[in-house]
């Protein structure tokens, strides 16, 4: 070959050989830049995940606490997961077989299944039970001991949600999923808060992708969740619970109720009950007899979707997540809108003769008194709850000025309550508040709003005009106490002048206590109260056969002097077919006990009461203890004390007491009796049944009670025109000669519904 063509080829197989070089040096190089730079992070991810098994640790759930920081109202308590360890145990067919028979029934699990688990060899972390509580961990360790089993089963920290007070605020609280994650209430609010960061336990494989052992595990510790102190008071709570299920007890409330007790100046949630309730302990279980009845009637393939209904009823938190309409309670906030604007003064006066006739309508919209209220002042038409006299308010503000106000009082958007599910309100545009329509509202019919929106707009009056946030958590609290936030309690925005709101608020006190709103005086306290009787218009349009149903409120706070404390009391469809006087209106029905719970919360909450000189003549005397005196000296004490007496048994006077009733401590009417009983009576002999005193008014009550052998202890507003609406011992109940009845009077009627059905 010529050495010119062979020195061609020499460079040609060289330059091929350069260009294999860098072409798979370049390859190599595009390779490793895909791997390790695009990718690089990607596989490094996978070849930890090949190399390394990460198993979630819960975090400790935060507690919630009530008001006082002292009483636990939802905790996470210690349980335990129980874990196979298969790769220890899996080529010992007898220990296998033991631990599969043993801990089966332990724990309720399949045998078969169980013992199928423990054959898994590529495995060092099998859950096969979670949240096992102390009493079974403890018979899973004694049967490990009892066996000695030292390797193949772990027991692993773990927590549960507990609920000590029961039904006890549940639908504030909520609760959690077997996950632990909130599904209701505040555990579903603020479940970012309470959850904390759950830890990792990092464990090893090797390179046949089996499980090390489990000393190459790494720990990294979870981080617990804050707490929650909260602004509702147990106690208080509790008291709102107690009087709601009497009142759906003894007035047959069909669809449940709802009681807010809110701080006037911070917006603070003091206690919110509902019913229907719920355990948050034992969620998933339907507690009303009512509802459990209805469900079993029904086909057997309809029962499921009834009780998941009914299950959802349950949960819902009827004062933030229902709308009612409020009835003549709105009748406050109308006046403030007039008073504000000058339309009307306190003294301005108007005549209802009736009814109101508006264009279009056939019939007119009649006050509740048919024969009307004649001429009188704003103060009586507000102590009158007069229909007429809030359209023509209403028709003197205008659709603008009105709607203006709706808004400024938080009618027209949701309150922002710490609570999930709450609902909008549902009311007239400005330009569809033609005339009738705005009659109607300026009355409170006709459009709905949340129960927790209306108490918020009380506050507006009680606190000199200004609107709150209301709120259920006070502060969020990390483990070792420090406050990581507190609740916004600033003003939202001013509503309306101190001197209006203090106008409407003097009003409102006269109405409780002799105006229509007397169900809720409270002796010893200046309570501001109107109640609201709204009639379920849209449901009765659905089926016009059946009775028009009714909502009956009572809305108030206390004292008049210093408002502190509002209150909202809301029965849903009260009246049952068998229900005597057919009591629905929201004075009788509402009032008693929004009259009940002041009773009991005002003096617990550290106001006192300041009796007027007619109140203190009227209060209960303290029964003296005379038991195992003799006749003789028990006389002398009772004369002393301006009370009667009489004996059943020995009447010697060195015959000793063996009782007495009313018993010690208990109240006894001043210039009442004292039973004293000795030895040698007949038991059956004493005993009297109790009568039904509903609808007596006080002389006749005492008339009564009287030739029964019982006494009376007055409460409410015993004046002329009211009659018992609740008594303390059932009728037909039998108790002993002396016994004192407590008997509540107020005004059955009903104030604030037109005679006319309206349309929604």
């Amino acid at each position: 070959m010529p050495k010119g063509m062979a020195e061609k080829m020499r460079h040609k197989a060289m330059g091929l050989t350069a260009a294999l070089v860098i072409i798979g040096f370049g390859a190599a190089a595009v390779s490793l830049f895909h791997w390790q730079i695009m990718r690089g992070e990607e596989m490094k991810t996978a070849a930890m995940d090949q190399s390394l098994r990460s198993t979630s640790l819960p975090a400790m759930r935060g507690s919630i606490y009530d008001a006082t920081g002292t009483k636990v109202l939802a905790q996470s308590a210690s349980v335990w997961t129980v874990v196979l360890e298969p790769y220890f145990i899996a080529g010992d067919e007898e220990l296998r077989r033991t631990i599969a028979s043993g801990l089966a029934p332990i724990l309720d699990l399949d045998e078969e299944e169980l013992y199928q688990k423990t054959g898994k060899k590529d495995s060092f972390y099998e859950v096969i039970k979670r949240k096992i509580e102390s009493d079974t961990r403890d018979a899973v360790n004694n049967f490990l001991q009892e066996h000695g089993i030292d390797s193949g089963v772990r027991l692993i920290d773990d927590y549960k949600r507990y609920y000590p007070y029961g039904t006890v605020a549940s639908n504030i609280l909520g609760f959690t999923g077997m996950d632990g994650n909130g599904l209701e209430g505040l555990e579903l609010y603020y479940d970012d808060e309470l959850s904390g960061t759950p830890g990792r336990m990092v464990s090893a494989r090797n390179g046949w992708n089996l499980d090390m052992p489990f000393e190459k595990e790494q720990m990294v510790p979870a981080e617990n969740g804050y707490d929650l102190v909260l602004t509702i008071d147990e106690t208080v709570q509790s008291i709102l619970k107690k009087y709601l299920a009497e009142g759906i007890e003894k007035y047959q409330v069909k669809n449940g109720a709802v009681a807010i007790m809110m701080d006037v100046k911070t917006g603070g949630v003091i206690g919110l009950s509902t019913k229907p309730d719920y355990d948050p302990n034992d969620p998933f279980t339907v507690l009303d007899e009512s509802m459990l009845a209805d469900i079993e009637a029904l086909p057997d393939d309809e029962q499921d979707e009834a009780y998941s209904a009914a299950l959802n009823r349950q949960w819902r938190n009827k004062a933030v997540a229902d709308t009612y309409i409020p009835g003549s309670v709105f009748k406050m906030c109308v006046g403030s809108m007039g008073l504000e604007e000058g339309v009307i003064e306190e003294a301005s006066s108007y005549t209802c003769d009736g009814s109101v006739k508006f264009d279009g309508m056939k019939d007119p919209i009649s006050c509740w008194k048919h024969a009307g209220h004649g001429t009188t002042t704003f103060r009586e038409g507000l102590c009158n709850s007069c229909n007429p006299w809030f359209m023509h308010i209403g028709g003197l503000l205008g659709a603008e000025t009105f709607s203006k106000y709706r808004e400024a009082f938080g009618f027209t958007e949701k309150t922002g309550i710490d609570l999930p599910g709450e609902s909008y309100s549902i009311y007239h545009s400005t330009e569809a508040l033609g005339p009738v329509e705005l009659a109607c509202e300026s009355f409170g019919q006709n459009f709905t709003i949340t129960p927790v929106q209306m108490i918020t707009a009380s506050c507006v009056i009680a606190n000199g005009g200004y609107l709150v946030r209301p709120h259920v958590v006070d502060r969020i609290v990390d483990e070792e106490g420090n406050i990581v936030k507190t609740a916004d309690t600033t003003y939202r925005r001013q509503v309306i002048s101190e001197k209006t709101a203090s106008t409407i608020a003097d009003i409102l006190r006269q109405n409780a206590e002799v105006g229509t709103a007397n169900g809720g005086y409270v002796m010893g306290y200046r309570v501001c109260g109107k109640t609201g009787t709204s009639e379920k218009v849209d449901k009765h349009n659905q089926d016009r056969s059946k009775p028009m149903e009714y909502i009956a409120s009572y809305c108030g706070f206390a004292p008049a002097e210093d408002p502190q404390y509002a209150l909202l009391v809301f029965f849903d469809e009260p009246g049952g077919d068998d229900l005597q006087n057919n009591q629905t209106g929201g004075n009788a029905v509402a009032g008693p006990i929004f009259s009940k719970i002041m009773e009991e919360v005002l003096p617990y909450l550290g106001v006192d009461a300041q009796y007027t000189e007619d109140e203190y003549e009227q209060l209960d005397m303290v029964s003296p203890s005379v038991a195992g005196k003799t006749l003789e000296e028990a006389y002398s004490l009772l004369e002393d004390m301006g009370l009667t007496y009489s004996v059943i048994g020995s009447e010697d006077g060195d015959a000793v007491i063996t009782q007495q009733i009313p018993e010690s401590g208990g109240a006894v009417p001043k210039g009442g009796k004292v039973v004293l009983y000795t030895e040698g009576y007949d038991e059956d002999s004493t005993l009297v049944e109790v009568p039904d005193f509903s609808g007596y008014d006080l002389a006749n009550a005492i008339y009564v009670a009287s030739i029964n052998g019982l006494q009376v202890s007055v409460k409410g507003a015993s004046v002329n025109g009211t009659t018992v609406s609740l008594q303390s011992i059932d009728p037909g109940d039998r108790v002993k000669l002396g016994t004192v009845i407590t008997l509540t009077f107020v005004e059955n009627v009903v104030t604030d519904v037109p005679t006319v059905e309206l349309d929604e």
